[in-house]
């Protein structure tokens, strides 16, 4: 007897209309929400925060305070005694603490003024499901610290470490320059100009060892190095106004400056035709250039007037410029006995060559 194994037709017919209500069956259940306004998970649970501690919705804070301090010295794990006959919560040590959790977590909810706000929202509108969960975890895990205080701590902490660092960098810088003989040969001279080094070699009762003798001077050396050298750049002297505070202090009064500046150079220069001055000659040099204003500060005058001389303000004159220097570039290395070396190793022996060494 012949047995078919193909379906029928009326079963694939039930089997693609259920496939056809699948999606929306599944969207519902999704959807569904409860109807109960108590809800595991939120606040109390299933219980009625008011009811745990006895209290009416009525009722103040200080009534609710009451509430809370004697049920809790009643459900206190460590001071809890059954007693005969007692029913409800407590019943046993393991259900007094769940009960002093209760009622810790119900004044909790009650004697803020906001959560307290929200929970009577939360039993008045039922029907608000997802509402209530945001409200609830939004408030338990929003921070505890104002976040504009800790972002003015932030500010001023990486404030403080950028000028203690700056200042380090331009000790550093002017230790270095006492030790060049050309600086320190002509803050010698200035010194002994001004007289003083005597100062610093006094005799009789302010007689002093060679040794705080040899500081002094190198202190008076450095200082005149430092009133003197007008060093620029990353390692000039730290200024208050270059701190990240200050900056963001200023930040407004900045930018309300550069669209004045802007909205001049566009008048003066875009609208009106008005040739560039010595001022805007550099920063158009310096923009081309791709240097920060520090960078660009910290060049010799003598080269800023050769890019004056040769017009590099001039697309096409600072083109001609820049291919100037890359020729330049590649003689200068091709004579470096060190890039020779190098590009004879890497000829050689460069990266993805495999060499085996016989000891």
């Amino acid at each position: 007897m012949a047995i078919s194994l193909a379906p029928s037709r009326g079963a694939g017919a039930a089997g693609r209309r259920w496939l056809v209500l699948l999606p929306p069956l599944l969207l519902a259940l999704l959807l569904a929400r409860p109807t109960a306004a108590l809800v595991e998970g939120l606040y109390c649970g299933t219980r009625d925060c008011y009811e745990v501690l006895g209290v009416s919705r009525a009722a103040s804070k200080a009534e609710i305070a009451r509430a809370y301090r004697q049920l809790a010295r009643r459900y206190h794990p460590d001071r809890y005694r059954p007693e005969p006959g007692e029913e409800g919560l407590g019943r046993t040590p393991q259900s007094a603490e769940e009960a002093f959790l209760l009622v810790a977590t119900a004044y909790e909810t009650l004697k803020d003024e906001e959560t307290r706000k929200d929970y009577d929202y939360m039993l008045d509108h039922p029907e608000e499901y997802y509402s209530h969960y945001y409200h609830y975890y939004s408030r338990r895990l929003a921070p505890k610290v104002d976040v504009r205080v800790v972002i003015l701590v932030s500010v001023c902490a990486i404030s403080v470490f950028q000028f203690f660092s700056w200042w380090n960098s331009y000790d550093k810088t002017i230790s270095y320059l006492a030790t060049v003989p050309k600086y320190r040969i002509q803050a010698m001279e200035i010194a002994k100009q001004q007289g003083l080094l005597r100062k610093a070699k006094e005799k009789g009762r302010n007689k002093k060892s060679k040794e705080e003798v040899r500081d002094e001077e190198e202190n008076i050396i450095k200082n005149i190095i430092k009133s003197k050298i007008d060093i620029k750049g990353g390692y000039q002297k730290p200024q208050i106004r270059d701190l990240l505070l200050f900056q963001i202090l200023l930040a407004p009064f900045h930018l309300c400056s550069y669209i004045v500046w802007y909205c001049r150079w566009i008048y003066n220069f875009n609208i009106k035709g008005k040739e560039y001055g010595e001022e805007e000659r550099l920063y158009i040099i310096r923009k081309s250039m791709k240097m920060s204003k520090s960078q660009f500060d910290s060049l010799e005058d003598h080269q800023k007037e050769t890019f004056l001389k040769r017009e590099l303000w001039i697309k096409e004159n600072y083109e001609v410029y820049k291919q100037e220097q890359e020729e330049e570039l590649k003689k200068r290395l091709a004579n470096d006995p060190r890039w020779k070396r190098y590009r004879r190793w890497m000829k050689s022996e460069g990266p993805g060559r495999l060499t085996f060494v016989d000891d």
